[in-house]
């Protein structure tokens, strides 16, 4: 399936950059746009939220799924002074479980709808489909800060 490969594949250049010198992961595609190394964390936690979203409309679809702030996140959290190697170790293990269900289930189960709280109805196909659409955004972003 092409979710399977898009999923590895964002997988594998995802975790390339967490090994991006100090300099690097400094930098940032925009003024006050987020530095590289926030990128990175925010993609472990989206990872971690867009799998609970997976596993409930696998498992109760038709629930109400939350949406969160990405920008609070960064913020209280504080994405600039936590460990990066924890969040790669996040993103790799939960990447897995996101390709492990896609693999049973994107077919089996993409029908099953829930209520996302700002965006409205959506399935379990759209919520895969996220998952790999929002890891190549946040890479090409990472590129365009490398760049400049």
């Amino acid at each position: 399936m092409e979710i399977l490969d898009n999923l590895r594949q964002t997988k594998q250049t995802t975790l390339a950059f967490f090994e991006l010198s100090e300099l690097d992961l400094q930098k940032s595609y925009g003024p006050g746009k987020w530095t590289i190394r926030e990128i990175l964390h925010h993609l472990a936690d989206a990872e971690t939220v867009l799998y609970d979203r997976i596993r409930r409309a696998i498992a109760e679809p038709g629930t109400v799924i939350w949406a969160f702030d990405q920008d609070k996140w960064c913020e209280k959290i504080e994405y600039a002074i936590q460990p990066l190697g924890i969040s790669q170790s996040i993103y790799a293990s939960v990447r897995e479980g996101v390709i492990n269900l896609a693999n049973q289930y994107y077919v089996k189960y993409g029908d099953n709808q829930f209520i996302h709280s700002e965006s409205g109805l959506r399935t379990l196909k759209d919520e895969f489909d996220k998952v790999a659409w929002h890891n190549e955004r946040h890479l090409q972003q990472i590129k365009n800060a490398l760049e400049t």
